[in-house]
């Protein structure tokens, strides 16, 4: 129970949120095959959570768009939304804040990877989405999920790839001097060879530009990448 409430309090954390009603987190957070291992009622489970904040999700982005693209037609802010609103979509914003390592998983899913299968993760995110509507309002969750996911999610999703391309952009940003050259480097590295976690930062021409981390050398170059866009943008 220590490690759960501890669990809930990284989570908490990472959402800028803290539940007056701890037991509706524990619920969006338990899934089927969790309660199903431990005898639990199939209203225990994340699923009628899941079933609120699928809902609360599309009227969220729905409302956003209609807002952001006053010119665009139905037609058109219903492609957007699909784009947005779907299981990859969700699952990256999932990943964003790392939800799968909370999830309360039956052993035979974790055994076989469910912590990163997009349809859990997706799910977990509608159903914590419901929690949180549910323990607070809808302006609540509106303000919190738009502000933690809409940039990232929204602009990869208009862009058609859930995948951004961090380097590639960097290099665009910088392509018009030819005589750049852009480094990236390992500084550091942490954990044991199962569970490393690499640091590199960029340096043009000498200059540091950025620095990421990541689960390896590609991820922690994309990530050191987008943060050199950032930096530049002064964000």
């Amino acid at each position: 129970m220590d490690k759960l409430n501890s669990n809930f309090k990284e989570l908490e954390s990472c959402l800028n949120y803290s539940f007056k009603d701890k037991s509706l987190l524990e619920t969006a957070l338990t899934h089927s095959s969790y309660a199903n291992e431990h005898k639990m009622r199939p209203v225990e489970n994340n699923e009628r959570l899941e079933f609120l904040g699928d809902s609360v999700v599309n009227l969220m982005v729905s409302q956003y768009l209609y807002k952001k693209y006053p010119e665009y037609p139905e037609g058109d802010l219903t492609k957007i939304r699909a784009m947005i609103v779907c299981e990859s979509s969700l699952a990256y914003a999932a990943r964003k804040i790392d939800l799968g390592k909370y999830i309360l998983l039956g052993k035979g899913e974790n055994l076989t990877g469910g912590r990163e299968r997009d349809s859990i993760l997706a799910d977990t995110l509608e159903a914590v989405t419901g929690a949180i509507y549910i323990d607070s309002d809808f302006n609540t969750t509106n303000n919190l999920l738009l502000k933690k996911f809409k940039g990232d999610v929204i602009k990869a999703s208009l862009k058609g790839t859930l995948f951004v391309d961090y380097k590639t952009e960097l290099q665009e940003r910088l392509q018009k001097d030819k005589n750049i050259k852009i480094d990236y480097k390992v500084y550091k590295e942490e954990g044991p060879d199962h569970d490393k976690v690499f640091f590199i930062k960029i340096c043009l021409n000498s200059k540091e530009l950025g620095r990421g981390k990541g689960k390896n050398k590609k991820e922690a170059e994309q990530d050191a990448a987008k943060n050199a866009l950032r930096n530049m943008e002064g964000k």
